[in-house]
């Protein structure tokens, strides 16, 4: 039976295992797609990097044209990480006749647009499964296996990195600079892990995520989102005695007023999935008008689970399955939004508010005097007896009933300007 070329760009950690899985794991992917498949060409910025795969001679190159060039060639898998080159490469690669398949979250939530209309112009097709969620396969069941459901919400925990901190400071006591320091040891955080840590990776995917289930059009960089750089242990700590872990999550649900979205550190119940899912796991709890709640967990980052889901990928565009998909479901094209964002502050929660206040009495007259002028209403309070070291600042810690974004922010602002109170207030959402 004849065999199918294809070829990687960016032999880095996931372009190393899709390479083995498609060297070791030959008859396998054979029985999937019907045909033998047959890595052609593998192409790298360095060539005399060390690598953990050994390829076949000829197969390893530094000349991108040995790809477009190649007319037997007509699927890649575009695995190099950032905006540029990969933007360039990929629009290369289409342009010269290739089905591409990508793990690139950021190149798809910033250049979505471009390259999937370029796609369309010249009868192409992108896949990009493993791009949202590792090895999980939520981009396949949103698009496919949940089409007959209109999507209500969706609450994500999208960032493995971020998930593998906050387990860590749960679990074994440490502080943030000490669970990011192991996150690093361990290969789940970048030697700069803002991205990870502030939210921003998590807000690409939900941009994703959100085109995906609600036919939103929301750049990335406009969700409203935090990270989980300010959380210390004394808030693990606290949310643990309420009855709740704090988790980063990514929300995007219908409300009357359109599709709320955003991206920051909540509490979430300790007996709710969402809370059990530790270290660098990422889940994703999908729920629809038909099916209900249906829920979706796994290794969200590393070279395998990453791997899986882009081979996966390879396997339904070698069979023509990503053509099908890529032409009727018409993303990312100029067809209007089917639902807006709402308006962020008028965002509904219970509240986690953390003040650093004076140890003298009336402190706590004057935080609920404040919050009640927003109409902030308390539900429970926690204020530890203070221990007999002179230390003068103390945690008040304040469970609020359903209140707006907005009333919340104002709230804590004018909190933070009172004499009594002494370091900058934390104010999370709670997930009941």
């Amino acid at each position: 039976m004849e065999s199918t070329n294809v070829a990687i760009v960016g032999l880095g950690t996931v372009g190393s295992g899709v390479a083995r899985l498609l060297v070791e794991e030959k008859d396998r992917l054979a029985r999937h797609a019907g045909r033998p498949v047959r890595l052609a060409r593998a192409v790298v910025r360095d060539l005399s990097r060390p690598r953990d795969i050994e390829l076949e001679d000829g197969i390893l190159t530094d000349d991108l044209s040995t790809v477009t060039g190649d007319p037997e060639i007509q699927t890649v898998m575009q695995l190099v990480g950032g905006l540029e080159p990969a933007r360039t490469i990929m629009l290369e690669l289409l342009e010269s006749g290739k089905d591409v398949i990508t793990a690139n979250k950021a190149l798809l939530a910033e250049h979505g647009p471009e390259l999937f209309d370029r796609a369309r112009e010249l009868g192409r097709s992108i896949a990009f499964e493993a791009s949202v969620a590792g090895g999980i396969p939520i981009i396949t069941n949103i698009a496919q296996c949940l089409s007959a459901n209109e999507i209500q919400s969706l609450h994500g925990i999208l960032n493995g990195t971020s998930n593998f901190i906050l387990s860590e400071m749960e679990e074994k006591g440490a502080d943030y600079d000490e669970a990011v320091a192991e996150a690093q040891r361990l290969g789940y955080a970048e030697a700069d892990p803002t991205l990870d840590v502030d939210g921003s990776d998590a807000a690409q995917k939900l941009a994703i995520l959100a085109h995906m289930a609600f036919g939103a059009r929301v750049p990335w960089n406009e969700i409203p989102r935090e990270g989980v750089d300010h959380i210390e242990p004394i808030d693990i700590r606290f949310a643990g005695e309420l009855g709740y872990r704090i988790k980063l999550l990514a929300v995007a649900q219908l409300v009357p007023e359109g599709l709320e979205l955003h991206v920051a550190p909540q509490l979430v119940r300790r007996d709710a999935p969402l809370a059990e899912v530790h270290g660098a796991y990422n889940a994703v709890r999908v729920v629809g008008d038909a099916v209900g709640r249906v829920w979706f967990n796994g290794l969200g980052a590393g070279q395998m689970p990453t791997a899986s889901a882009v081979v996966a990928d390879l396997v339904d565009t070698v069979v023509g399955r990503s053509a099908i998909t890529f032409k009727t479901s018409e993303l990312w094209s100029q067809r209007p939004a089917r639902v807006m964002p709402s308006d962020y502050d008028n965002v509904t929660s219970r509240y986690y508010f953390r003040f650093g206040v004076k140890d003298d009495s009336g402190v706590l007259a004057d935080v609920a005097s404040v919050l009640g002028r927003f109409g902030v209403s308390i539900s429970s309070v926690i204020q530890h007896e203070t221990s007999e070291d002179g230390q003068d600042t103390v945690p008040l810690v304040l469970m609020t009933h359903k209140i707006t974004e907005g009333a919340a922010r104002q709230a804590t602002e004018a909190i933070d300007g009172l004499d009594c109170v002494r370091s900058k207030s934390i104010k999370m959402r709670v997930l009941d």
